[in-house]
């Protein structure tokens, strides 16, 4: 059974909804900037993707306020199974208890997260938390593609959410991993990243019961493959070994070949070793034939838990739209990203597949491949 999306929406910074990244992508406009909502004096940057008008250490949690809006005006299925993506949660809940000795630091229990998100849409079965890094929410939503395809499930909703507190900042800073500028994906002169934050969810079913209650499809989750390369706790293997072996095994789940992809949503950090080691993933996969490569974290920033999910989204408007969006503060492509990368649109041609990629803490890597509407085109085989 395909696994089918049939809803979805974001809150980034670069505001409410899915059309106001899409366009803040295609103009090429960075939505990243100083921050404010705590000193940044002491660590290597001052740049991060921030959502405006959040109350920091005031009430609600920071990913809850995100969530709030997110799902205003939605009306979710109360039997969707619920797989909530997250690398830290409420962890602005524990500053405060930890630091300002205010609350039950048990809130940020991810359980009790959990509970919220529920009763926040209506699903009634519990839920599931997926932490895998910074893949956290690609592995969640190819886990739900997985049961739906494998018939445990006909409904999943999948929900992904990470925030900016001075606890994740100095985390970062102290990896040195911070570009002082906005972040510069693939380019020549890249110093690191910029933490973004955001919530992202994506509605699957099976197509029987998409077509069944006349849902739009939005698109296809194809295939998927996870892997780890168990190489560093924060740094990738130079080889590469952990994120081919990934998309091979995404590829060979949607039953296609690397000719059938028309583009990558590459995770793109804008780190050193990161950009080095998916180019040299993609040149070892599509055989030194360039596909167009683009990363949205020049836009956004790394929304670590997140990201994956908001790049799905964005990745199956691009097949929409037919339309690969710009690297945003793309200025000179690195030599081995060159010919890949672009700082303009690329068109997309018909009846192709978008491949895309996630890595993370630990070495683990995910892919996803996705088709634009029911797709006809791949073949459905079992996932490795």
């Amino acid at each position: 059974m395909k696994p089918v999306v049939v809803m979805a929406d974001m809150v980034t910074p670069y505001g409410r909804g899915t059309e106001a990244c899409w366009q803040g992508l295609l103009g090429g406009k960075s939505a990243l900037s100083r921050v404010t909502r705590f000193k940044t004096s002491a660590f290597h940057s001052g740049v991060a993707g921030i959502i405006n008008g959040l109350a920091y250490h005031e009430g609600a949690s920071l990913v809850m306020q995100m969530m709030k809006m997110l799902f205003e005006g939605a009306v979710f299925p109360g039997d969707a199974q619920l797989l909530l993506a997250t690398t830290k949660g409420e962890i602005d809940l524990l500053e405060q208890g930890m630091l300002e000795q205010r609350g039950d630091v048990a809130d940020a229990i991810v359980t009790r997260l959990i509970s919220k998100v529920a009763g926040l849409t209506g699903t009634k079965g519990g839920g599931v938390a997926i932490s895998a890094a910074c893949t956290s929410s690609a592995a969640a939503a190819a886990q739900g593609a997985a049961m739906i395809r494998t018939g445990h499930a006909d409904c999943v909703l999948v929900v992904a959410c990470d925030s900016i507190t001075e606890f994740i900042f100095s985390g970062f800073s102290s990896l040195m991993a911070l570009d002082s500028e906005p972040a510069r994906p693939f380019d020549k002169n890249r110093a690191g990243l910029n933490v973004g934050e955001a919530a992202a969810y994506v509605l699957l079913m099976s197509e029987k019961r998409a077509a069944r209650e006349n849902r739009p499809v939005l698109g296809t989750i194809a295939g998927w493959g996870l892997s780890d390369d168990a190489n560093h706790m924060t740094g990738p293997s130079r080889e590469s070994e952990g994120l081919i072996l990934a998309v091979s095994k995404a590829l060979t789940s949607a039953g296609i070949g690397p000719d059938d992809v028309g583009f990558i949503s590459a995770h793109g950090t804008g780190t050193v070793f990161n950009d080095q080691m998916e180019m040299r993933a993609f040149r070892a996969v599509f055989k030194d034939a360039p596909c167009p490569v683009y990363s949205i974290k020049g836009g956004i920033g790394h929304t670590m838990g997140a990201a994956g999910l908001v790049e799905t989204i964005i990745a199956l408007r691009a097949l929409r739209e037919r339309k690969v969006p710009p690297t945003v503060n793309l200025k000179v492509p690195d030599d081995d990203a060159r010919g890949w990368v672009s700082d303009c649109q690329q068109p997309v041609r018909e009846q192709t597949l978008a491949l895309v990629t996630n890595a993370g803490f630990s070495g683990v890597n995910t892919a996803l491949v996705l088709a634009y509407g029911v797709s006809s085109e791949f073949s459905v085989r079992s996932s490795e």
